[in-house]
């Protein structure tokens, strides 16, 4: 089929979302008729966006070999720092082009476009390519890759298995676990244990640990239960009380995007204007795991040492 064949959305199509007339499981056989689908519009680039209003769209292609695939849950690594020629990481990453847009759909919540690269049996011949679907960025974070340089990362999970967690009342510490439950259903859930956040929130009467705010609803307070090292691949944290803080849904957005950051000694420091802003509020019977403080400031705080948003 020519390439413009493929060419059948219309004209106001913002290139975000699913696109008018492709399905899911489409297949192109070059990047050519790629981009003349709109599906993803760059004939080189992984990632397509910008940093102002987000990602349309990525490829998997392999390239990057800090990537992970499993299927409806993908850790994708970030664009930039790898040699042309041997395509090895040579320098850290930087949160800027499409590493930003990445980013930015995380905070605005949107749909990224996913596409695979389908190698075939010759390793000499040129990859096909599959639309995927859509995708939620439910985190991102920077780490070291194998190659010893610093790599942003993205975990993107599929809307169409995507199942939020249910909530049911606990009065005291559960024992939690080490390693949270998975079901078998079409794909694999982490399946989080409601007993372990209804105690901390129930620990300090649904008072934000940050700013001691306390959310009164028609039918009670309202308090978010937010963990400290992810659950579920890569971060493997445990879902236990130590990993879980009681916050107020503006402080638990802003912790878990880096914004703010928590020491040894529980000051909270506010990376957007580069100052302390107090010490992280305790109760009787929940403490609160250093270790994993230390992996969320190891991992969340390092897109705020070069952003334009910090007060100098």
């Amino acid at each position: 089929m020519p390439a413009a064949a493929l060419t059948t959305t219309p004209t106001d199509f913002d290139g975000y979302g699913e696109v008018p007339g492709i399905h899911v499981g489409r297949s192109f056989a070059n990047r050519r008729e790629l981009a003349a689908s709109k599906v993803h519009r760059p004939l080189q680039a992984g990632i397509c966006g910008t940093a102002e209003f987000g990602a349309e769209s990525i490829v998997i292609s392999g390239g990057y070999e800090d990537d992970e695939d499993h299927g409806d849950v993908i850790v994708y690594t970030g664009q930039g720092g790898r040699d042309p020629e041997t395509q090895r990481q040579v320098k850290d990453q930087e949160l800027t082009r499409g590493n930003a847009a990445l980013f930015t759909s995380q905070t605005t919540d949107s749909p990224v476009r996913v596409v695979r690269a389908v190698r075939h049996s010759s390793k000499t011949s040129n990859p096909s390519y599959r639309y995927d679907g859509l995708f939620r960025v439910e985190d991102s974070w920077h780490d070291v890759g194998r190659s010893g340089f610093r790599i942003w990362r993205y975990r993107l999970v599929s809307l169409f298995d995507y199942v939020p967690a249910l909530q049911t009342p606990i009065l005291q510490e559960p024992m939690g676990q080490d390693t949270p439950t998975r079901l078998e259903v079409k794909v694999r859930q982490i399946v989080r244990s409601t007993q372990v956040a209804n105690f901390v929130k129930r620990a300090h009467d649904f008072a934000c640990q940050v700013c001691g705010e306390r959310l009164r609803t028609p039918t009670g307070s309202y308090a978010e239960a937010a963990h400290i090292r992810g659950l579920g691949q890569p971060h493997n944290g445990p879902d236990v009380a130590g990993n879980v803080l009681c916050l107020c849904p503006n402080h638990h957005a802003l912790f878990d995007f880096g914004t703010l950051t928590i020491s040894e000694e529980l000051t909270i420091t506010d990376h957007a204007t580069g100052t302390e802003i107090g010490k992280l509020r305790e109760a009787p019977g929940h403490q609160v795991d250093r270790a994993h403080l230390a992996y969320h400031r190891d991992h969340y705080s390092e897109g705020w040492k070069h952003s334009p948003n910090v007060d100098e």
